[in-house]
């Protein structure tokens, strides 16, 4: 490949990842897409419904992403869920403190962005100080802790954590035949749980579901196939184009916000150049903005009181600090690590949700004890 083919296919793969998450923000701002909501709908209501949509996403990214492991177009190894050491510690303390600060932040990382882009701007300082923390923990002061605390502890396996390399070998298959496999039998118990209810049959539920789940199947192909250079003219090596971590990726928002801020502040520097997951952060705005403003929702929102800017600033850091440490968020592991079926991704998706049903007791519970 030339160098001048390179570059076209470069921009060729940032525009497709920023088209693909302009569609995730119109669709999670259409439908209100939320999964912290959805565990408060829960918790405080009883209601399963956002839950139904958000299942029903990861049943979409499962079945997707594992179509495309059978046919042999991306590996799950190739991606930064499937490998060989299983940083369960890490995995389990980020994924607390992500959930305990989206709580108090009012969201998760796609939450905000979705809500920045309809006019909330409460979510803007919550995304600068995730996108603050974020990059900390990934080169910073907080980075310095990380790695030589929770990352020092963790699971050396033979093969990939995602269950298709794990349990290949003993199904006596190989690793794409029982990813396709796997991926259609819990996807198919996924979407049977979800149509059980007649909530999961609402048109929103399937909109929201199947939009999200297929933005993150189309994002793996971006950057698993679109994306792919067998040998980079000038490194001779396999490369993923547009990658900040050099592997495959998909969705993702918390690093990539402080990516993003990264960019942003240092743009003058050549070297600092525009990603996949930079893009997709502006996207998912420009995407909710387009929505917002179509359907007469875009509002202008500032902070209540002292108290109301306190919560968000603390979920706003621990989401950055927490995120980084699991290596991902509701959407990193909880749409796209899950997709890749990674132990690893189930671990801090099980700690998200645990995080999050504590900071919601803790409100009631708050709320009670002023009363």
């Amino acid at each position: 490949m030339q160098e001048s083919e390179l570059i076209e296919l470069t921009q060729t793969v940032l525009w497709s990842a920023f088209a693909a998450a302009t569609v995730f923000g119109a669709v999670a701002q259409r439908t209100h897409f939320c999964t912290m909501g959805a565990i408060a709908d829960i918790v405080n209501m009883g209601d399963w419904t956002r839950m139904r949509m958000w299942v029903l996403a990861i049943a979409v990214a499962v079945v997707g992403f594992n179509a495309m492991v059978g046919v042999g177009w991306i590996k799950a190894g190739d991606s930064l869920y499937a490998g060989t050491r299983l940083l369960w510690l890490s995995l389990l303390v980020g994924g607390l403190m992500f959930g305990f600060g989206m709580v108090l932040a009012s969201g998760c990382g796609s939450k905000n962005l979705v809500r920045a882009g309809a006019g909330n701007l409460k979510a803007w300082v919550v995304l600068l100080v995730l996108g603050l923390t974020a990059f900390a923990t990934l080169k910073g002061i907080t980075a310095v802790v990380r790695v030589n605390t929770v990352e020092r502890i963790g699971l050396d396996l033979a093969t990939g954590q995602d269950l298709p390399s794990l349990l290949a070998p003993a199904l006596g298959t190989t690793v794409p035949s029982a990813a396709l496999a796997l991926g259609l039998l819990l996807g198919a118990v996924l979407l049977a749980w979800v149509v059980c209810s007649p909530h999961g049959r609402a048109p929103a539920v399937w909109l929201g579901g199947v939009g999200i789940g297929g933005v993150v199947v189309l994002m793996w192909w971006i950057s698993g196939r679109l994306g792919f250079v067998a040998e980079h003219p000038q490194t001779l090596e396999a490369t993923f184009l547009a990658t900040n971590s050099r592997a495959m990726e998909s969705l993702s928002m918390v690093a990539p916000v402080g990516f993003a801020l990264d960019w942003l502040l240092l743009f003058s520097d050549k070297t600092k150049l525009l990603t996949i997951g930079i893009v997709s952060m502006a996207g998912v705005v420009v995407g909710s903005a387009v929505m917002a403003l179509a359907s007469r929702e875009f509002r202008w929102e500032g902070f209540g009181n002292v108290e109301d800017t306190a919560n968000h600033l603390v979920g706003a850091a621990l989401m950055g600090v927490g995120g980084v440490t699991a290596m991902g968020c509701t959407i990193g592991q909880g749409l796209s690590g899950v997709s890749s079926l990674s132990l690893g991704s189930a671990l801090a998706l099980v700690a998200i949700v645990c995080g999050a049903v504590a900071a919601l007791r803790y409100q009631i519970w708050r709320i009670d004890h002023m009363a």
